[in-house]
């Protein structure tokens, strides 16, 4: 269990049980007469700033280094799924519980109903807990948040029944698709989700298959269309759709969906690979048909984007009834009949054949389990006689060896992972199942440090910075992606140079910053590694501070300081110190940087003088050595 998960399951399991209601420069003597002095930066927690352009790469940096060693390896993180929100008791504590798996979750809480209206089915469901409640849950158990949206624009209000075509002609127009696009934008952007996930099944069953070619278009620009608005916001854009295969096999699946024309637009796509059997006693997802699905995903795909959907719940066939179905108390004469089929969870199949004595097989091929057993139905007749009916059932479903069969074919074709349909339906045996799949396959920890020159510099004076990135065993990571960002003043982060790690593992860099500035590295995950970051530096920059002073002064007589700051800014005050007080003279630079000071001694012997700069929002204090004046 991931660290800290029992606290977040309490939290959960509270939240849904309510829905059930960061110096002193010494003394200098100096010897010529008019020297030119330069200050040393101060040490500054004064807010970061932005770099100047970055120069070519410069030799290893001496001083400290900061580290941050990521924890040792947990299971590569395979597994996502569905929350439904008319079951918020059992779905979400059983993703909390299980957060070493999972990376992101996709809430079951939204239906589209017209071009400008998504509805929200959690709140009627759940009017007790409001949603921002496991929402807060999902985001502290590391979940990144990716709601689906179904679409229900093609209900008939009057009828409740559906009418074909609907969305498919909104997506024609470019007004109503646009329309669309804004309202999914808008409901992202304003509950601050993660991405979003479209599950329209009706193009595939409601819509006539004869319209698929037709639909197919419009699906694709509204895909493009969709992901431009997302992507410019940083939003990740899902699609969840029914199987499709290679058409060359001569089986196309559900085409419409144009996986090969939309993988440069989708960032994730979750395949349907359950309910092959419906009307029919049978699997509920076979292996090989789903591996077909899965060898033609990787095809056109990204497998970095592809998850495999596997069922959390089983179906139980009639399949043969004997005698006469009574129609009281309860009328079996409709429900008990041969091809009639019903649903069940996963974590209940144990007790449903072992309530009948049923033995469940294994089927190597499927890689599903399957048992039959019988059932008596007793009651009356809709005149009062007495009757018993006798009806033969079979039940197929996966188990924690079927889900195995599919983190397999993760593991084999290094896909994003798995998605289940949904959580709280699985036994926990399954999900261990997949627990130690994910471990077999877990990426390796990098250990990122970070090394500069110096953490206080001149403005101009470049800083060399050296990023190291090893194994936790110290071998060095070679030829991964690594990135140097920069933060000024609580802002985002920005990219500023992208380059590879060096046979040594480093990756160096050299910036010129005009203000205090934030630096990190980080590498970027790959199957075999997962992401590593180096702890935050903060550089501290200060002004330049030059000045002239006469190293003799006769006694009683004023001579002028002259200090001059870089870059040239008017307005910036410059103080004089001495020895023992601070501020005995002050002036103000004019458009050119410069400032002039005057000093009159009164005593005999020597007198030592400095100039100082306090810091700013954008910029670290800084002062000049101590200067000895003789004063004769």
């Amino acid at each position: 269990m991931k660290p800290g998960a029992t606290a977040l399951i309490a939290i959960a399991s509270l939240v849904l049980s309510t829905s059930a209601a960061m110096s002193h420069a010494d003394v200098t003597p100096v010897s010529s007469a008019s020297p030119v002095v330069s200050a040393s930066p101060v040490a500054s927690a004064s807010p970061v700033a932005s770099p100047s352009p970055i120069s070519s790469a410069a030799p290893s940096p001496t001083p400290a280094a900061s580290t941050s060693p990521n924890q040792p390896s947990q299971p590569r993180k395979i597994l996502t799924g569905w929350i439904p929100y008319y079951s918020m008791k059992t779905a979400l504590p059983s993703a909390v519980l299980n957060a070493d798996l999972i990376q992101q979750v996709s809430p079951f809480w939204f239906t589209l109903k017209n071009q400008n209206t998504i509805t929200d089915l959690y709140t009627p469901a759940n009017p007790n807990v409001p949603m921002t409640i496991p929402l807060q849950s999902m985001q502290a158990a590391g979940f990144k948040v990716i709601p689906t949206i179904t679409d229900d624009t093609d209900i008939d209000p009057k009828t409740g029944k559906p009418i074909a075509m609907v969305l498919s002609n909104l997506l024609a127009n470019s007004t109503s698709r646009a329309n669309i696009v804004n309202t999914i934008v808008n409901l992202v952007i304003t509950n601050k989700f993660d991405g979003i996930d479209l599950d329209f099944e009706n193009f595939a069953f409601v819509d006539p298959i004869s319209s698929w070619s037709t639909t197919e278009t419009r699906w694709v620009q509204f895909l493009v269309d969709l992901s431009t608005a997302l992507h410019a916001q940083g939003k990740i854009l899902s699609i969840t759709t029914p199987p499709l295969f290679d058409p060359v096999s001569g089986k196309k699946g559900y085409y419409l969906y144009a996986w090969s024309q939309v993988a440069n637009f989708i960032d994730q796509l979750h395949i349907m690979a359950y309910d092959y059997s419906t009307t029919t006693p049978g699997p509920i997802g076979p292996l090989q048909w789903t591996t077909n699905a899965v060898t033609y995903a990787v095809s056109v795909i990204p497998a970095s984007k592809i998850f495999i959907g596997i069922p959390g719940y089983g179906r139980d066939w009639v399949t043969k009834v004997v005698g006469t179905c009574p129609s009281l108390p309860i009328n079996y004469a409709k429900t008990v009949a041969p091809g009639i089929v019903s649903t069940f969870v996963m974590h209940n199949v144990a007790s449903l054949a072992a309530t009948y004595g049923a033995t469940p097989t294994y089927n190597q091929s499927f890689a599903e389990s399957s048992f039959t057993y019988q059932k008596q139905y007793n009651g009356t007749t809709s005149t009062g006689a007495l009757t018993t009916c006798t009806a033969n059932r079979m039940v197929w479903y996966q188990d924690a060896m079927s889900f195995t069969a599919r983190a397999n074919l993760v593991a084999q074709y290094h896909l994003a992972g798995l998605s289940e349909w949904t959580f709280g339906m699985e036994d926990p045996s399954a999900f261990q199942a997949i627990r130690v799949v994910a471990e077999s396959i877990a990426p390796d920890s990098i250990v990122a440090t970070l090394a500069i020159d110096s953490p206080n510099i001149s403005i101009g004076t470049p800083t060399n910075l050296v990023g190291t990135f090893t194994l936790l065993d110290k071998s060095p990571v070679v030829g991964i992606p690594v990135h140097l960002q920069t933060q000024v003043s609580g802002g985002d982060w920005t990219t500023v140079q992208d380059g590879v790690s060096a046979i040594d593992g480093t990756f160096k860099a050299s910036l010129q910053l005009n203000q205090n500035t934030n630096v990190r590295m980080f590498s970027d995950s790959t199957w075999q590694r997962l992401e590593a970051d180096t702890p935050t530096i903060a550089i501290n920059v200060s002004p330049v501070l030059t000045w002239n002073i006469s190293a003799s002064m006769k006694q009683g007589v004023s001579y002028p300081i002259v200090a001059q700051v870089q870059p040239a800014q008017a307005g910036i005050t410059v103080t004089l110190n001495t020895a023992v007080a601070t501020g005995a003279a002050t002036a103000v630079t004019d458009s050119t940087g410069k400032a002039t000071l005057a000093i009159t001694n009164k005593v005999l012997g020597f007198a030592p003088y400095q100039l100082s700069i306090a810091a700013s929002n954008n910029l670290a204090a800084v002062r000049t050595a101590f200067v000895i004046v003789w004063v004769r």
